[in-house]
């Protein structure tokens, strides 16, 4: 309900009318685009403004909070039960004391997965407050998880060169084959030194291995967040680069591309010497040195302009990733929660991940929840005394992404199968516009309701202003600036593929405002064919 219709008066103070100071330049940018609308509330796929009259304008919402809303804005079932957690005086800030919610949240995601990967693994969850934090979480973990493999690799290796050195002073000789030759090589000994030279200098140069910074791998056009860790895997080099000093960082490898992940793991292999008695002489070993923390995944590439992974390129990396030990993150904090049309988009590539991380939907669009599952196979129970959130797993955020699993999978998936229904009906109606505008058009993409439409560079337009627009990249917000003002549509492109259109609206939305939408997207794309600036300015 509106703030004004509940006696609640909005006033801005004078003195500060014209200072504004809450992110000053994102305003003046919203402003120069027709952009900088105050929504005061919403209902499924509608906010609600107020136009220079007073007048409540509707807006068909079809960025969904960039994916957070699959159940379209203030669910009632969600509201209701948010009302009820308050009026109960829910204990919000509990932390360090037991949370059964979080665990029947977990077991709930649980059966989710044994049903839709086919498997009888566990994943234990740490929860968080968004996507970016989530991702750090799983890479953090990640990186514990290779860390200890690697030092209880180095201490065995130790015990082992305790144990060699008193075979050699019992007159043990050392075997020299080619694994001696490489130490040899590594070293820079010469291969008549002393047991105990190579020995010392084997400890040294498996020393500096192991304390090299992990590697991690992620594809081209990712986006995994922006917080100090998350950035350096998003591909965006706007967004990476000012950063790149701050963390580890990390690979990019072409999306479809599998032969080049084989190389990089190749390239990227690192040994340690390992000494052995065997048969009475001992040998050098070359042990691997755990070096991938992970690869990133994302199942449909939001930010690079709503790009799917294909189904044969996701099963290669799932089996070279297997056969390597490299652990996979998948990304579904956009994807996930039934928005393409199953709870986890990468069910449907038959990507099975050691860690998966959501949020946006998961909050039901009314909380921000997130979590990071861990498959009990990798999990390391210290990482929970290592890592903590205040506002993680909190009763109240928590219970909600409760209710909203539990909406999902009511009456057998029944949300799952209407996103399939409503994508597929969004995506027709897509296909007809660029078919009937070939060329403004570039391309339509999309699984369920996770859709792009691309248009072509616009660069060259005789209109001054459509190629000032696309020349600096902004293309796509004056396009999303004319939707609003000339067909109360709210739309926003993706940040790193600023000629496309994301569309993420909810499991709910109606034929007529599919209908609403394609009569915006026609009337715009008359206007870039006809070269016709003028309407599109703010």
């Amino acid at each position: 309900m509106d703030l004004k219709m509940q006696g609640v008066e909005l006033t801005t103070n004078p003195d500060t009318a014209s200072s504004d100071l809450a992110e000053p330049y994102l305003g003046s940018l919203l402003t120069s685009l027709g952009l900088d609308i105050y929504y005061h509330r919403s209902q499924k796929d509608t906010l609600y403004h107020y136009n220079k009259e007073s007048q409540e304008v509707p807006v068909l919402d079809f960025v969904g909070g960039y994916g957070s809303t699959v159940l379209g804005h203030n669910h009632p079932d969600l509201v209701e039960y948010a009302k009820q957690l308050l009026d109960n005086e829910t204990a919000i800030h509990a932390q360090f004391s037991k949370h059964p919610y979080a665990n029947d949240l977990t077991q709930n995601i649980n059966s989710v997965i044994r049903r839709e990967f086919t498997t009888t693994d566990e994943y234990s969850a740490i929860f968080a407050n968004s996507g970016a934090e989530a991702v750090e979480v799983a890479v953090k973990h990640a990186e514990m998880d290779r860390i200890t493999k690697a030092t209880e690799l180095l201490e065995r290796v130790a015990e082992n060169r305790t144990k060699a050195r008193s075979a050699i002073a019992d007159g043990a000789l050392i075997a020299f084959d080619d694994p001696y030759d490489r130490l040899a090589s590594a070293t820079g000994l010469p291969l008549d030194a002393t047991p105990d030279e190579f020995m010392a200098e084997a400890e040294r140069v498996n020393g500096e291995r192991a304390a090299a910074p992990p590697v991690l791998l992620a594809l081209e056009g990712s986006f995994h967040g922006k917080l100090i860790g998350s950035v350096q895997l998003t591909h965006n080099a706007g967004f990476r680069t000012p950063f790149t000093s701050l963390a580890t960082q990390c690979r990019f490898l072409p999306t479809d591309d599998t032969d080049t992940l084989v190389s990089v793991i190749e390239n990227e292999r690192k040994v340690v010497f390992d000494f052995v008695v065997e048969g009475g002489a001992v040998r050098v070993v070359e042990r691997d040195l755990p070096v991938i923390a992970a690869l990133i995944i994302e199942p449909v590439q939001g930010e690079a302009g709503i790009r799917p992974l294909g189904e044969e390129t996701a099963q290669r990396i799932q089996k070279m990733c297997t056969a390597v030990g490299c652990p996979i993150i998948i990304d579904e904090v956009q994807s996930g929660m039934g928005r393409t049309g199953a709870f986890f988009a990468s069910s449907r590539l038959g990507l099975q991940g050691d860690y998966y991380t959501l949020a946006k939907s998961l909050g039901g669009g009314i909380a921000k929840a997130a979590m990071t599952l861990i498959s009990k196979a990798r999990y390391r129970d210290e990482f929970e005394l290592v890592h903590s959130s205040t506002f993680a797993k909190d009763a109240f955020s928590t219970l909600i992404a409760c209710r909203t699993v539990d909406l999902l999978e009511a009456d057998g998936g029944a949300a799952y199968r209407l996103a399939e229904a409503r994508g597929e009906r969004l995506l027709s109606m897509l296909r007809r516009l660029r078919d009937d505008f070939p060329t403004v058009i570039d391309d339509v993409r999309g699984v369920g309701l996770m859709v792009g439409i691309e248009f072509r560079d616009q660069s060259g337009s005789p209109a001054g202003f459509i190629a000032e627009q696309a020349r600096s990249g902004l293309l796509g917000y004056a396009l999303a600036g004319y939707l609003l003002r000339q067909h109360s549509l709210r739309v926003l492109p993706t940040a790193s593929a600023t000629n496309t259109l994301r569309l993420e609206p909810s499991v709910y939305i109606t034929d007529d405002e599919i209908s609403q939408l394609e009569a915006g997207l026609r009337g715009l794309a008359l206007a870039l064919r006809d070269n016709d600036g003028t309407a599109l300015l703010p």
